[in-house]
């Protein structure tokens, strides 16, 4: 069986005050976490100086690791309008430094997430943390849940791409096709 060149997966959560993000390493099905942090633009004063500096970063990010894909939370709607004005810039920034790149780009809404990370949608971030750190096996050292969230986000969207939904989608023809291409998924009972 040939080796298939390993995906690179970079998983970001937006913000301008604490940005997550967070690259997984998917090889022959296999997960491993390649790097996780947080960009703090909330720092900088000027508005489009903070904007610079999340396109700036994602933008180094991308150059360093060369994803193969992006993923990227969704905001919720929260009731602060000016709130979600800033996080949906921010979030629309980084989606234009991933474009830029010709990166293809995917959204998950926070839901979506935490249910495929830990079977719950309504999972808080201690617990998508646990979990990531069991999916993945590692020891989370950061004091910022932006940075799990934002790896939460790129194992959700490899997660997506390995359901039978999303294998179908890929033009297989069948539970055969799909059994023949992901054999590691067939419980042998």
């Amino acid at each position: 069986m040939p080796k298939t060149k390993p995906a690179i997966i970079l998983g970001i959560d937006p913000g301008t005050i604490i940005m997550g993000y967070g690259l997984i390493e998917v090889n022959q099905n296999k997960m491993t976490l390649l790097d996780m942090g947080v960009l703090q633009p909330g720092k900088v004063k000027d508005t489009y100086k903070k904007l610079q500096l999340i396109f700036n970063t994602v933008s180094g990010l991308i150059t360093k690791y060369q994803p193969t894909t992006f993923a990227i939370e969704a905001p919720f709607f929260g009731k602060n309008v000016q709130s979600m004005l800033k996080l949906g810039r921010a979030q629309g920034v980084a989606i234009a430094a991933a474009m830029r790149h010709g990166i293809e780009v995917t959204e998950y809404s926070p839901k979506k997430v935490k249910q495929s990370v830990t079977g719950n949608g309504n999972a808080n971030k201690e617990q998508v943390m646990k979990m990531l750190e069991q999916i993945l096996n590692f020891k989370n050292n950061s004091k910022y849940f932006d940075a799990t969230d934002a790896l939460a986000v790129a194992v959700c969207h490899y997660l997506q791409q390995k359901t039978p939904v999303a294998a179908a989608d890929k033009k297989l023809k069948g539970w055969d096709a799909f059994i023949a291409q992901n054999p590691e998924r067939v419980k042998k009972v």
